[in-house]
């Protein structure tokens, strides 16, 4: 069994965003129904409903995990079912939340070395005591077995492998910081329980044929939703990036992620990590229609489930 809660199911800034007055963030905080408010992307994995991997730590998690039953304390003064933190990338939106869970309890943190890098270079993250959490390095294209912290199987096993993506905003520097990499710096995560196969991955600038091979026959996929067009916030006036200089895929371009999945067989396909100006996040969008019709859906916060 995979059990599967999507904790959060923005991109960076949430839905709404704090500073945001765009027509959908107005919509969501005026708590429209058809344009529910949404934390940033994060989900949690169990394979023994006992046991739970965070994947992504974003700014929300301390909210994500208030409204999260399964990953309340369930035993003594102080304890917790999260065995350990899996990151997908050194971004502000999947680190930062690591500072909420600074309060002396054990659990590991799982990474490629350049996350890792990331956090040993800013000594604000030593605030997670290394006596306390430990930081283990998961090799790319490497299975690693999902264990407590006793070292016991959970059911489940794990593999980090490199996406097309970019360095963090914060660490971009040299004659192209822009540049497009595939060296560690994203990753995907790709998870089973011997029967049963996730593939998440929240960020991707491109698709490519190494990337076709790895998600096809998937039973169930978690990709970057982040904007409807590469140019959605330059013609909104959001912005002056484009998403292929965020890093991102588009979900409709001619060589956005619909097109891209069309021949590989996956089964269920869900966009997560979708920024507030993209129309998929209001339920009366004909763009939302579209990307139904065409067979995804579209996470939400508390979205579940098991395979």
């Amino acid at each position: 069994m995979i059990d599967l809660v999507v904790l959060g199911a923005a991109a960076g800034g949430g839905f709404p965003q704090w500073n945001s007055n765009a027509p959908g963030c107005q919509r969501a905080r005026s708590g429209d129904p058809f344009a529910p408010s949404r934390t940033q992307a994060s989900i949690a994995l169990s394979g023994d409903g006992e046991h739970w991997f965070v994947v992504n730590a974003s700014p929300d998690l301390r909210q994500q995990i208030n409204q999260t039953p399964v990953l309340h304390p369930k035993t003594g003064l102080r304890s917790t079912p999260i065995a350990g933190v899996i990151l997908t990338g050194a971004e502000v939106d999947t680190i930062t939340g690591l500072l909420t869970l600074r309060e002396r309890q054990p659990f590991e943190i799982l990474a490629t070395r350049q996350v890792l890098d990331q956090l040993d270079a800013n000594p604000i993250f030593e605030a997670l005591n290394r006596a306390v959490v430990t930081r283990n390095e998961v090799k790319l294209d490497e299975t690693h077995t999902l264990t407590t912290l006793e070292g016991r199987p959970t059911g489940l096993s794990m593999t980090l492998f490199a996406v097309p993506g970019k360095v963090p905003l914060y660490a971009e520097k040299g004659a192209d910081p822009a540049a497009i990499v595939e060296n560690g710096e994203t990753v995907g995560l790709d998870v089973t329980d011997g029967h049963a196969r996730i593939v998440f991955i929240p960020g991707c600038a491109r698709m490519t044929d190494r990337l076709r091979e790895r998600l096809r026959g998937a039973d169930l996929v978690l990709f970057d939703g982040t904007l409807w067009t590469d140019d959605e916030m330059l013609r909104a006036g959001l912005g002056e990036k484009t998403g292929k200089r965020m890093g991102h895929m588009s979900v409709n371009d001619s060589d956005g992620t619909i097109a891209a999945f069309r021949d590989l067989g996956v089964k269920r396909k869900v966009f997560i990590h979708i920024n507030n100006s993209n129309p998929i996040l209001l339920e009366d969008s004909p763009e939302r229609a579209e990307a139904e019709a065409a067979g995804w859906e579209v996470s939400h916060d508390g979205m579940r489930i098991t395979l």
